[in-house]
């Protein structure tokens, strides 16, 4: 198996993380793409004066991999986590249709029945008098009079 280090940077540059072409572009390298990374730099020779084959330990690569698949388990997490909230917030939204509630709108209290609700982006938006507003400007809901 042939894994140099240029092997190594030109996969990497052609992954997603360097691809701006890419309307969704993303900012994390594959797993793939990390084990290339540390087979090139374990296999050549190191820049500096101390003498060693490799850029480093064994016992540092472990410590690399282990550290990667944390971060790659805590974003797994966070995209879980995100979802359940988008979900949560929507179901209160639909549960507020038709009940009276009072809006903060630039400081100014707004208040009448919610009419509608919208979703954009798995975010949900109570419309109150023809206007829509983010969730996060409500202050009060009571029962619809």
């Amino acid at each position: 198996m042939n894994n140099s280090l240029t092997d190594g940077i030109a996969s990497l540059a052609s992954s997603s993380i360097y691809n701006a072409d890419t309307a969704n572009s993303s900012t994390t390298v594959s797993m793939d793409d990390f084990l290339k990374i540390m087979s090139a730099t374990m296999s050549n020779p190191s820049m500096d004066d101390s003498g060693s084959s490799g850029g480093g330990s064994s016992t540092d690569y472990m410590t690399s991999l282990a550290q990667y698949e944390s971060l790659n388990t805590l974003m797994e997490m966070n995209k879980s986590l995100s979802a359940s909230v988008a979900v949560q917030q929507q179901q209160e939204a639909l549960g507020m249709l038709g009940k009276q509630v009072s809006l903060l709108d630039n400081g100014q209290q707004v208040s009448g029945k919610v009419e509608q609700v919208k979703f954009a982006n798995g975010l949900a938006t109570l419309v109150v008098n023809g206007q829509e507003y983010q969730m996060s400007s409500l202050s009060e809901v009571g029962e619809d009079k």
